[in-house]
């Protein structure tokens, strides 16, 4: 497929993986290396298409910072292969707990299969749940699909709650719609909830904030958005690349800011 044609699929993609958008749009660009304006445009024009994908805004801006943007598009390809996320979140469930997810948390899923001894519960979400189940069944594990009407009792049964966030600041995080009930009841039931956060999902804040500017839409109802804005402080842990911490030591976004990145394309 050509470079070009290759981003108008990342651009148009609806639903699809992140990891895998980034390392087909990664590749793509890698053609602007010694285009820098031609890189930068096609980086906005991406984000334009798909702000609330946190990986896409990573690299983008690891791109458009590097000396050597061909060789940054190899390093952004290697670090979403090899992110130790899904890891962290099997090897860390207590052994034989029920879990909550709710929609498809993609990292969450993956690394799902490692533990056989552990029941998931899936809040179905926008239709989600029943593609979750066959894959997890298939996988021999115990899952069931709730429906979310009944997400107090979820909560009631679950031992843990996990929320993947699809892009995450230094005080808030963006999660796909249905997760912040799982989040409040969990909170009220003193039940621990992990944010799980993957590699390029924590971000400066200043693209964090256009993130959910973008998002808003002033003239619809909130009722209708495919998409929430939960605290960090809701969250008793945030599993990361990097391990599991608590959010009062989340450090740093290690991401460089590129404020070219923040004009919008039509």
């Amino acid at each position: 497929m050509h470079p070009i044609e290759q981003l108008r699929y990342v651009a148009r993609a609806s639903g699809a993986d992140a990891g895998l958008l980034v390392q087909e749009a990664a590749s793509a660009l890698g053609v602007f290396a010694h285009d820098p304006a031609g890189l930068i445009t096609g980086c906005r024009r991406l984000l334009t298409r798909q702000p609330t994908i946190g990986p896409l805004w990573w690299m983008s801006s690891r791109m458009a910072m590097a000396a050597e943007p061909r060789r940054a598009a190899r390093d952004v390809i290697e670090e979403i292969n090899d992110d130790p996320t899904a890891r962290h979140v099997s090897r860390e469930i207590p052994d034989d707990a029920t879990i909550l997810i709710a929609g498809w948390p993609s990292l969450t899923v993956s690394g799902l299969p490692r533990r056989g001894d552990v029941e998931v519960l899936v809040l179905d979400v926008e239709g989600q749940a029943n593609a979750v189940v066959r894959r997890l069944t298939r996988a021999d594990m115990e899952v069931e699909s709730v429906d979310p009407a009944h997400v107090a009792g979820a909560v009631d049964e679950a031992d843990v709650v996990i929320v993947e966030v699809g892009a995450m600041g230094d005080v808030a995080a963006l999660v796909d719609v249905g997760n912040l009930p799982a989040v409040a009841v969990a909170r009220l039931a003193n039940k621990p909830v992990w944010f799980v956060a993957g590699v390029g999902r924590h971000l400066p804040e200043q693209y964090f904030t256009e993130i959910v500017d973008r998002i808003t839409e002033p003239d619809l109802p909130s009722f209708i958005s495919p998409y929430e804005i939960v605290s960090l402080s809701l969250a008793d842990r945030l599993v990361m690349p990097q391990g599991i911490i608590r959010p009062a030591e989340l450090g740093r976004c290690p991401t460089p800011f590129a404020p070219e990145l923040l004009s919008r394309l039509q």
